[in-house]
């Protein structure tokens, strides 16, 4: 079956409430989380066209490079590195204004200018984060997080 994602116009909130249910209809009843992440960066580029927007998993002591749409990323990020690194370790999400600000942001585009970090749990274990990156300054808000977040639990 071929899918397909309904964009409209509206606010940010309008376009989440929009995109919300056919993520829930893509990813309801996968249980390859690969596949699932595959869809919903898919999903995300279409509707928002964000710079980079990608998937890392835990593995050891690394988040390692998973689905993604954009250019290419860092493949490996350590335990508290980074943006990405340091929501792992804090288990929370994380939205930066300017990454230029950030101690220790890891630059894998130079045209990164913000971004936001959300820990993926499975199981109350965190599994993964979601990294969302734009090419604007302060793209990001608690509007992104909290339908980001709800997005971020279709996966498992």
């Amino acid at each position: 079956m071929a899918e397909s994602i309904i964009k409209i116009k509206g606010t940010r909130a309008e376009q989440y409430q929009n995109l919300l249910p056919q993520i829930k209809a893509l990813t309801l009843g996968e249980s390859n989380h690969i596949a699932n992440m595959a869809n919903v960066s898919a999903a995300l580029k279409e509707t928002f066209d964000f710079l980079w927007i990608g998937f890392y998993l835990v593995e050891n002591e690394e988040l390692v490079l998973g689905p993604f749409q954009g250019p290419i990323a860092c493949t490996r990020i350590s335990f508290g590195k980074g943006v990405c690194g340091t929501s792992w370790k804090e288990e929370r999400i994380i939205i930066v204004d300017d990454v230029e600000q950030f101690p220790g942001h890891i630059a894998c585009s130079s045209l990164s200018k913000s971004e936001i970090v959300l820990p993926i749990y499975n199981k109350h274990k965190m599994v993964a984060v979601l990294d969302v990156d734009s090419a604007q300054l302060a793209e990001f808000n608690e509007t992104d997080a909290l339908y980001l977040k709800q997005i971020c639990e279709c996966i498992y």
